[in-house]
């Protein structure tokens, strides 16, 4: 993408006021995308995003600065501005590079450029007529379509050359179900580290007609009581709970900081001993998958929490410096725009060895929240609080009616150690994190579990 003596004298001049690193991430990306509401195209966009971002360290703090103008010109003087905020009376040089050679697990079959715009439209429209013929109670749907390949370059002073092209495709359906005093929403996505091969396994009639069932279900459902009570939390998409109240907080960006619950607690129990949580950037063509992450670094399989048991952190090469721990593949970032920081990828709790059934029969009278929806959550204490876009009450160990309105309202780190029950089967779901370094794509997963008490909020 660029010329590595240019490269090189870029990341030598960012070191001549006395760096201790310097680092040049460079990304041609090129978007698609296309939403319908009812049926109807309402945007059809393409664009490419292309600049170039340098970071320099200095001690345990980093320069950032970027730019669309990646001449020689321009590079050399970015890099003799940023690194004026050094101030050290020594000079280093860039290394001669070598160039990274890693494992590319995620498959190509049908590029984009091979896919006609007509056939997205037509998958767009499939899932929404599908949606609004379930019922006359869906009374408007929407659709998106997303397809992305990205290009990166990343070298840095110690030698490194990597190149890599990502590439992502994601859709979604959306069903509002109507009536004269309530509207209630269900939703269905698939996204994948994948091309238009994708949609060949894909059914985009029936990701129609479950999210206007679930819109549907809820619209009927009566007011969901409140108080502490036993939980199934759903799989796939339910796993959005230990993303976000526990995931965070396992981030160097935070414990680097002493911002989290769960500083200093390498080595000691933090969950139930049936909990065994895992973040995977190497899984085949899953969504939040990647080659090498935005440092240079390999993607890795990490262990987090192993039977109870916290075993690492996620951890990006400059909070690993503060924090003398290695890079675990973790840096990420939305764009050149934005410095890396360490970040999810495809996290999950893992599948354990009970039956769904067996959990149910469990629970004399609390709730099951089949299928999550957003909330908000503090890294540094781990209380978050998120709304259930489907759930049902279980009595006397069955499922019984559907309930609307729940939340669920606690701690991340209590979450973890109320885990009782936790089933056979890991499922996973797409979605975007927002955190310091931008919105990055991410799974979440895990099989069905039990939590022994979680305080759920109503309106009943």
């Amino acid at each position: 993408m660029l010329d590595k003596n240019l490269v090189h004298d870029m990341l030598s001049e960012a070191l001549a006021t006395g760096g201790d690193f310097s680092e040049l991430f460079v990304e041609n990306h090129q978007r698609n995308s296309i939403s319908m509401v009812n049926g109807i195209i309402e945007k059809a966009q393409s664009g490419i995003n292309y600049g170039a971002g340098l970071r320099i360290f200095n001690g345990f703090n980093a320069i950032y600065a970027y730019t669309n103008d990646t001449s020689r010109e321009n590079l050399l003087k970015m890099a003799r501005e940023t690194a004026a905020a050094v101030k050290k009376d020594r000079s280093i040089q860039a290394r001669g590079f070598q160039v990274l050679n890693f494992d590319k697990a995620h498959p190509i079959t049908t590029p984009f450029c091979t896919a006609t715009r007509n056939r997205a439209v037509g998958l767009l429209r499939e899932g929404s007529d599908s949606a609004q013929n379930y019922d006359p109670l869906v009374t408007q749907t929407t659709g998106f379509y997303l397809d992305s390949t990205q290009d990166v370059l990343i070298a840095n002073s110690e030698g490194l050359w990597a190149e890599d092209q990502r590439t992502r495709t994601r859709f979604g359906i959306t069903a509002i179900a109507s009536s004269s005093t309530e509207k209630q929403t269900g939703s269905v996505s698939k996204g994948a580290h994948a091309g238009f091969e994708l949609y060949d396994t894909m059914n985009t009639a029936d990701m129609g007609a479950q999210a206007a069932e679930q819109a549907i279900t809820m619209l009927k459902a009566d007011l969901c009581p409140g108080g502490k009570m036993p939980v199934i939390i759903g799989d796939a998409f339910g796993g959005v709970i230990f993303h976000e109240a526990c995931g965070h907080s396992l981030e160097a960006t935070s414990v680097a900081k002493d911002a989290s619950v769960f500083c200093g607690k390498l080595g000691q129990r933090i969950a139930g001993d049936k909990v065994t949580a895992i973040d995977d950037g190497t899984m085949p063509n899953e969504w939040g998958s990647m080659n090498i992450d935005d440092e240079g670094t390999p993607a890795r399989k990490n262990v987090l929490i192993e039977n109870g048991i916290l075993k690492t952190y996620l951890v990006d090469k400059l909070n690993g410096l503060r924090m003398g721990m290695a890079s675990t593949g973790s840096g990420r970032r939305e764009s050149y725009r934005f410095a890396p920081t360490s970040r999810m990828t495809n996290t999950y709790i893992a599948a354990g060895n009970d039956e769904f059934d067996a959990m149910v029969a469990a629970v004399d009278y609390g709730i099951f929240a089949k299928k999550m929806g957003g909330g908000s959550v503090s890294p540094g204490t781990g209380e978050f609080n998120f709304s259930v876009t489907e759930a049902y009450m279980i009595r006397g160990g069955e499922i019984a009616e559907p309930v609307r309105g729940a939340t669920l309202i606690g701690k991340g780190h209590e979450i973890l150690l109320g885990i009782v029950m936790v089933g056979k089967y890991m499922t996973q779901s797409d979605g975007m994190c927002g955190s310091k370094s931008g919105s990055v794509p991410t799974n979440v997963g895990e099989p069905h579990i039990l939590v022994n008490e979680i305080l759920v909020g109503g309106r009943k």
